[in-house]
């Protein structure tokens, strides 16, 4: 099986904009059965209509641009005791408070040209005590306008601060002050059997309703598609129940901390042919997007670590020729970290520092733990020969700007096809 990792490739100048393009919309697939990845995104929609033209003059006039200027923020990090054990109830009453309902309004065009008016309707958690919000991308993707509903009825109008579309990620602003921010978790500490809660507005109604599970999975790969592109996430796979509404609030553990933010189920897209299915939910872990998260909040951009490869696992076939397992490079970015320290392409990497290295996957875990600037002794065949290179970890930098005033992006649909033949692939 071919499995092709895009390891955050930074192109050779990264600009931040003042306002992002739109992300792509996750909304085409690629399945062979009628079974569908759903998006927990509650959708509403409505019909209306605008229009007009511009002519503009070509007789000389003073022209003006603006350039933005931003406080940066700093993240102050407040330790909280979590170490008795809870109930179901005792988490929820803790962190109800810490929970949001977010609703959306979108304009977008129909096929005939006419403006369509949509809603949707999804959860969030509040991440700083001074009005910082977490939530998925899809939830407020396209959005013309996001509200946040706090659990005791306060409903504010919020900003969107950026975003990570391939993480599916939003981080919203409202002007609140002295907030109940959750306390985060570690999700590198969570076992397969270990309890967790959701707290979310299931179908957009049923509001900040709990749902009790367990972990079902860990590092469950699930591929998505974007405009054709196939991207891979490395999800929590949970039996909690997570419906349209849930997505992008918080999954617990019995201890009250976030370990993972919910955002897909399984689906078979109201198929009564097929075997109903019941119980497959996965989060995002919060490991996984929390560096991210603060970088869009104290640097306006998402920044993370990468060295400039591709690369895709070595088959079974290759293996029986004599090749090792590991990560065989497929692309090496041109001036990137990769290629000053001098891999090629076809280097198979099997160990980095004492980890080793049996495919794609286990490379990309082990770039994602790192930071900028960090040395790694990387191990590689080479053409029958092992060597020793050491890669100094670069920093991509891609824009998270919300997007400027009056630019729409179309609402994402709340289901995706699914091709189960797809599932372990993936595609960074």
């Amino acid at each position: 099986m071919y499995h092709e990792q895009n390891w955050y490739e930074a192109s050779a100048s990264p600009k931040i904009n003042q306002a992002s393009s739109p992300a792509p919309k996750q909304k085409q697939g690629f399945g062979k059965k009628n079974v569908a990845l759903a998006l927990a995104c509650a959708l509403i929609g409505g019909l209306t209509g605008v229009g007009g033209t511009a002519l503009m003059d070509r007789l000389p006039h003073d022209s003006t641009i603006r350039e933005g200027q931003r406080v940066n923020t700093v993240i102050n990090v407040s330790q909280v005791d979590t170490g008795r054990q809870l109930t179901a109830a005792e988490v929820y009453a803790a962190n109800v408070n810490s929970t949001v309902g977010i609703t959306t309004s979108a304009v977008t065009t129909n096929f005939w040209g006419v403006p369509v008016s949509s809603a949707a309707a999804g959860s969030g958690f509040i991440f700083s005590d001074d009005g910082y919000i977490l939530t998925n991308y899809h939830v407020i993707e396209g959005a013309t306008s996001v509200k946040v509903t706090l659990f005791n009825g306060e409903e504010y109008d919020a900003s969107l601060v950026g975003y990570d579309a391939s993480n599916d990620i939003a981080v919203l602003k409202i002007e609140a002050e002295g907030l109940t921010p959750v306390v985060l978790g570690n999700s590198d500490t969570l076992n397969v059997g270990d309890d967790v809660v959701a707290i979310g507005n299931p179908l957009g109604e049923f509001t900040f309703s709990l749902t009790k599970g367990s972990v079902s999975a860990l590092n469950r790969e699930v591929t998505l598609s974007s405009n054709n592109t196939r991207f891979t996430m490395e999800l929590i796979q949970t039996d909690c129940a997570i419906n349209s509404g849930n997505s992008g609030g918080a999954l617990f553990n019995l201890y009250g901390e976030v370990v993972g933010i919910t955002n897909a189920k399984y689906s078979n897209n109201g198929n009564s042919s097929q075997a109903s299915i019941e119980s497959i939910g996965f989060a995002i872990p919060i490991n996984q997007v929390r560096s991210i998260v603060e970088s869009i909040i104290e640097n306006g951009y998402v920044a993370k670590p990468y060295i400039g490869v591709q690369v895709r696992d070595v088959s079974e076939e290759s293996q029986a020729y004599g090749l090792p397992k590991g990560a065989s490079v497929a692309v090496v970015t041109e001036d990137g970290p990769a290629q000053k320290a001098g891999v090629q392409p076809n280097d198979i990497i099997t160990a980095v520092n004492d980890t080793s290295i049996t495919s794609g996957d286990d490379l990309v875990a082990v770039i994602r733990d790192c930071q900028a600037g960090d040395e790694l002794t990387v191990t590689l065949y080479r053409q029958g020969e092992a060597l020793e290179l050491t890669i100094t970890v670069g920093q991509q930098i891609q824009p998270a700007i919300a997007q400027s005033e009056g630019e729409a992006v179309q609402q994402s649909q709340s289901q995706q096809n699914f091709d189960p033949w797809s599932f372990f692939q993936g595609n960074w």
